[in-house]
């Protein structure tokens, strides 16, 4: 029963700032922006600022005051909540992981800027290829990705694509891999030519949905988060690219209700480890 009214205590303190910025949008945001601009277009600055703007800020506030302490199962977004399950880990340098998946099909993801955004709403808007398109910033050992990369689905539109992110951390190499041996409190910002394993988090992007907590538009994610998994590790095993697969269990099968309006994901809580081989 406690537990229960600490529950509903909480999820009341998170309704109240939306509240507010509610309050403020329709009594202060608005009026401002609908004296001197088209109706149309007060709407959507107002929009762009509470979605955008607001609303991540206060939630990003909250989770600096208290952040999470648990043995990550999924990465998350920079407001923090849960995103993409972890499926997928490679041993390697980063020089070794590149060459790897780009043999095996992939393409390292640009990073952002203005250049890039734009090049990547053209190629949505008109359909033009861009096999390397910036990814949103997804987060884990406090830290957004090292390195994405992501593979076109062939006859789909434009972004609707094969992604995974990974975050080099190090591990204990005298001892067989497994939960207790990862270090999953790394925090090095950068990581270039050490052996490290790459933790990632595959997913494939299927569509477009609203965030539920503030609107945003993004990618829907398929369900299915074990296959991205396998799909990397049946490439990477028919590019003759893998000394060993090793299968780390991070916890039970699991169902995250996703960010995104009626999305959920689904995994049986493994990741699944490739240990490159030296001289490809």
């Amino acid at each position: 029963m406690i537990q229960y009214l600490l529950r509903l205590a909480k999820r009341f303190a998170v309704l109240l700032p939306g509240i507010g910025i509610a309050y403020l949008s329709v009594e202060h945001i608005f009026p401002y922006f609908d004296k001197s601009l088209p109706l149309g277009l007060a709407i959507f600055i107002t929009y762009m600022l509470g979605a955008y703007v607001l609303v991540p800020a206060i939630i990003r506030l909250y989770r600096i005051i208290r952040p999470a302490d648990h043995l990550p199962l999924y990465c998350v977004t920079p407001d923090g909540f849960a995103s993409d399950p972890l499926n997928i880990g490679v041993i390697g340098t980063r020089r070794q992981l590149i060459n790897s998946m780009e043999k095996a099909g992939w393409h390292v993801a640009d990073p952002h800027s203005l250049r890039n955004l734009v090049r990547e709403a053209l190629s949505t808007v008109y359909g033009w290829h861009y096999p390397g398109a910036p990814v949103s910033s997804l987060y884990l050992f406090g830290r957004k990705q090292d390195i994405a990369f992501e593979i076109p689905v062939k006859g789909e539109v434009a972004g609707v694509r094969h992604h995974v992110r990974f975050w080099g951390t190090t591990y204990e190499d005298k001892r067989p891999l497994s939960i207790h041996t990862i270090q999953w409190q790394h925090r090095r910002e950068k990581v270039y030519d050490d052996n490290l394993l790459w933790v990632g988090a595959a997913s494939l992007d299927s569509g477009v949905n609203f965030i539920r907590h503030n609107l945003q538009l993004t990618h829907m994610i398929d369900p299915d988060t074990d296959k991205e998994r396998e799909l990397i590790v049946g490439q990477l095993r028919e590019q003759k690219l893998t000394q060993k697969v090793s299968i780390v269990k991070l916890g039970e099968p699991y169902r995250l209700i996703n960010r995104v309006i009626n999305g959920s994901l689904h995994t049986d809580g493994r990741m699944a480890v490739v240990s490159l081989r030296k001289n490809p």
